[in-house]
């Protein structure tokens, strides 16, 4: 059926909203397999954002575990994250469509950032809706999307974070649908979005496998990857997913203590529906939405893209968890070991790695994707060093 994988996804909306969905999708059809549409979105993203992106092997992290770790450096695209791609593509299509607006929520501030940059590159103005608790752990974003001329609009309602921005977002499409794009950040939300924007970020895996071919002519054994939404995750499996390539998705479980708040309803969430996506959901007995926490911002919502859930349903990919501290230790650790400052989002793709490294084989082939470079989380980090006191104690 269109818009699911398996029997997740669909497009639960208000009807108000389906004809700017099927505009959306249309307009997809158009131009999405245009040559002169690609053509435009590669040159942006080789000579604007910054592709290709290395392939980095962890040379001392390798040796410690016996196996190779390398690193899908999305940290080094333009604005510091994997979030260009999709915002290039989006804001390009949406300048197609006649749209002159963009609007979008963000949780870390770097999906925000990176909308604004679309928007001021391509002509377009921007309104980005962000929790207020992310507004205040992520400031230096905030004020990113405001030099690049953006309005920032904080949301106070709810938990504050990236489940009422989105809320906040999808009214303001619903009222401003006539001249705006939204532009979703993740693999989520009503259908065509999880489509849409798995095939943005796409971009992700398919440079890996040629560049995995290229420079040591195999596969990698196992590719990891953070999943909060979904985004960076389902880019880096994409390719993959017919190969014979282990695939690991690792959600954030929040303190790590019983009955704390988390984010991993693929693991402890059940089926439900939220922002018009029919996927597994932190909810209540009664079906209300949990409140989600993770120290990273980008990881604090409480339900997954639909692909994801239909991933882990067939058992193709393999849903783990990591905690604050555990995400915390694993920054030091590649910090320290590699030079290399991560944001906290995929720290939780490395903290796994490292909890789990006597299940991988020696000489194994490991790929990260490294989906964000780590000065947006400076603050938090350096307000939470009782972990890195805490791992050497033990």
């Amino acid at each position: 059926m269109k818009g699911y994988f398996g029997e997740f996804g669909g497009q639960y909306v208000p009807e108000v909203l389906v004809p700017p969905l099927l505009e959306l999708e249309e307009a997809m059809a158009t131009y999405l397999p245009d040559p002169a549409f690609q053509a435009e979105l590669k040159d942006l993203l080789a000579n604007y954002a910054g592709r290709p992106t290395p392939l980095t092997l962890c040379p001392r992290l390798s040796s410690d575990l016996g196996f190779n770790v390398r690193l899908k450096r999305e940290d080094l695209l333009f604005t510091g994250s994997h979030k260009i791609n999709n915002t290039l593509g989006q804001a390009l299509l949406a300048k197609k469509m006649g749209k002159t607006e963009l609007v979008a929520e963000t949780g870390a501030g770097q999906h925000g950032v990176a909308t604004a940059t679309a928007a001021a590159r391509l002509g377009l103005t921007a309104t980005i809706f962000m929790g207020a608790v992310d507004v205040e752990r992520q400031k230096v974003n905030v004020e990113r999307m405001r030099l690049l001329g953006a309005k920032v609009e904080p949301v106070a309602d709810g938990t504050q974070t990236l489940k009422d921005a989105i809320n906040e977002a999808l009214r303001y499409w619903i009222t401003n649908q006539k001249t705006t794009h939204y532009c979703f950040g993740t693999a989520a939300g009503p259908h065509p979005f999880p489509t849409l924007v798995k095939g943005f970020q796409a971009v992700i895996s398919q440079e890996a496998l040629t560049q995995y071919q290229t420079i040591i002519d195999r596969l990698p054994d196992l590719v990891v990857a953070a999943v909060g939404g979904g985004s960076n995750s389902i880019g880096a499996f994409a390719h993959f997913l017919p190969l014979n390539v282990a695939l690991v998705g690792v959600e954030a479980a929040g303190t790590g203590e019983p009955g704390c708040y988390n984010s991993a309803p693929i693991n402890l969430g059940r089926l439900g529906i939220l922002h018009g996506q029919r996927s597994l959901l932190l909810q209540t007995d009664k079906g209300q939405v949990l409140p989600s926490h993770s120290i990273s911002a980008g990881l604090d919502y409480p339900s997954v893209g639909p692909e994801h859930a239909y991933l882990n349903s067939i058992g193709r990919a393999r849903y783990g968890l990591a905690n604050d501290g555990e995400a915390v230790r694993a920054f030091f650790t590649l910090c320290q070991t590699e030079g290399i400052i991560p944001a906290l989002e995929p720290c939780h793709a490395l903290a796994w790695v490292l909890a789990h490294k006597n299940e991988i084989d020696p000489g194994s082939e490991v790929m990260i994707c490294l989906s964000g470079r780590g000065d947006k989380d400076l603050e938090i980090v350096l307000a939470n060093l009782h972990f890195q006191d805490e791992a050497h104690k033990a």
